[in-house]
């Protein structure tokens, strides 16, 4: 228990409160200087344990205090976080559906199953009318005949077709484009209008750029007598026509694909395709690192065949559905 304090008198004088109306009380406190300091230790003495119990309790309190900011704070932005990724199921499953693609499926020369899938026709309709004229052949060119390149944990990736050799004349001779600019502009509008994943499980989408793909080389060429300054493409950018079918969310296609429809039957199919067993990447491997480094073209092309089916899956027939 404390202790009344007993007031010494001293030189400095505590005035009473006066009874006066706070209106009228123009009254200012005096503080008291150095002088008065030894007369409070003298009247007020605490034990040091006194002094240790109350300021531990005052510093919890101010703790206590303060820690209740960064609690709303955490919660809000949680809730803000929630606000925000909500769209994405929206974005996903909310679209209209316009045309109906099949694509028949065999691996080794045995017919495994039908893949049909909903195009996304008003959502991404670049995309979709891409996709639909390689699945029916008004394009001159088709995915018929054609492989599977790559298969993932995730996804499955069709190998598209060619934007030279005879798939470009018979694209061609029609006036099909196999360029993929305007796939690439769709692919942005899409982004900034629905955010969060997009690359769900069961959705179908077509490359249509390179997140990884280097800036091109420059060099001297002589020309007429002049040296002049070309760019050299290191890598082949996406013509648009490669799609993949995914088996799972994966975020990770959403910088490089654009989605044009989703799986409504034959996903058991898919996922058949995704069991092929496949060439092993071996990227950590001290060679290939070397070889990497020191730009051996031998060590590119063993990284396409990395993720390769040792089987040959491919789309037997395809086309368009009434």
């Amino acid at each position: 228990m404390l202790q009344n304090p007993k007031f010494l008198q001293s030189s400095t004088q505590f005035v009473p409160p006066t009874t006066t109306s706070p209106l009228n009380n123009t009254h200012v406190q005096e503080i008291p200087t150095s002088q008065s300091y030894p007369a409070l230790q003298k009247c007020c003495k605490f034990s040091r344990r006194e002094v240790t119990i109350r300021s531990n309790s005052l510093l919890l309190f101010l703790l206590g205090f303060q820690g209740l900011e960064p609690f709303k704070l955490s919660k809000a932005k949680a809730e803000e976080n929630d606000n925000v990724s909500s769209p994405t199921s929206t974005c996903g499953s909310d679209k209209s559906l316009s045309k109906r693609a099949f694509l028949d499926i065999s691996i080794d020369g045995e017919p495994v199953g039908r893949i049909i899938i909903a195009l996304y026709g008003n959502d991404a309709p670049l995309g979709a009318t891409r996709f639909g004229n390689l699945v029916s052949g008004s394009a001159g060119i088709s995915y018929r005949r054609k492989e599977f390149i790559k298969i993932m944990p995730g996804y499955v990736q069709h190998g598209g077709v060619r934007s030279y050799g005879v798939d470009a004349e018979l694209a061609n001779r029609t006036g099909s484009n196999l360029e993929a600019e305007n796939l690439v502009d769709e692919w942005e509008r899409a982004k900034e209008r629905c955010p969060g994943t997009k690359n769900l499980a069961g959705t179908v989408s077509l490359i249509v750029r390179d997140p990884s793909r280097p800036p091109p080389k420059q060099k001297l060429v002589a020309r007429g007598g002049k040296l002049e300054i070309d760019e050299e493409e290191v890598k082949p950018a996406p013509n648009g026509t490669e799609f993949i079918i995914s088996t799972k969310d994966s975020p990770e296609l959403d910088d490089s694909a654009l989605v044009v429809g989703k799986v409504l039957e034959g996903l058991e199919v898919v996922e058949r395709i995704g069991k092929v067993k496949t060439v092993q990447e071996n990227t950590s491997s001290p060679y290939f690192r070397v070889a990497k480094l020191i730009g051996d073209k031998r060590a590119v092309v063993a990284e396409r065949g990395f993720n390769r089916p040792y089987s040959k899956v491919v789309v037997k027939n395809c086309g368009l559905l009434e």
